[in-house]
């Protein structure tokens, strides 16, 4: 399967409470819900299409937690609720033994090795959603196959931030997207190191 890290972040990479105030305060964080009115049909539907591809979940522990309490709970119809509740979870953790969001299966010891176990078996996605440090850890550890972000057009100048720290990777954009409220739709395939260059004068580039 490939690994897919999912991230909403702000224009100055903060991941943190995307969805509501109440979200995620951890660290005194009082800007959630920074994504909230940019939303539009654009983000809906590519979000939707996104996730039609997924095989199963990744996700953290305190991610999965914050998932387990809220997604099960939801009964208005909308175009993410069934599916996410039936997809196969998978929750790196070192405390949890069991999870409580069926289907969950807990992977416990280094995700390096139990990511790269499940990453080798045959499927489709697995989805990282949220999860910024599983995501971090994974990327510098090879195991990301591609990236979407979905950027929000505002700086909240604090909060959690996707790639910080982190370590160095090479990315190729393969496809972007402008919605109508400004949503930056980015994704980003996995391409090893790093590169960098010497730059020589414009007469290397014409």
């Amino acid at each position: 399967m490939r690994v897919v890290l999912t991230e909403f972040v702000t224009l100055d990479g903060v991941s943190q409470g995307p969805g509501s105030p109440t979200e995620d305060t951890s660290d005194s964080f009082t800007m959630g819900g920074w994504l909230v009115p940019h939303l539009d049909d654009v983000f809906v539907q590519r979000t939707s299409e996104w996730l039609d591809l997924a095989d199963g979940l990744l996700l953290g522990r305190r991610t999965y937690e914050a998932f387990a309490r809220d997604w099960p709970r939801i009964t208005d119809p909308d175009p993410f609720t069934e599916r996410m509740n039936a997809l196969p979870k998978y929750v790196v953790t070192s405390t949890l033994t069991e999870g409580s969001w069926h289907p969950t299966t807990v992977l416990r010891g280094d995700p390096v090795r139990t990511v790269g176990e499940l990453r080798d078996r045959p499927g489709r996605e697995l989805q990282i959603h949220g999860s910024a440090r599983l995501g971090r850890t994974l990327l510098a550890a090879g195991l990301v196959d591609a990236l979407r972000l979905v950027v929000a057009p505002t700086v909240v100048g604090s909060g959690r931030r996707l790639l910080d720290p982190g370590g160095p990777v090479g990315l190729r954009l393969v496809g972007h997207e402008v919605t109508g409220n400004g949503l930056l739709l980015l994704e980003y395939e996995a391409v090893g190191a790093a590169p960098v260059a010497e730059y020589e004068g414009l007469a290397a580039f014409v």
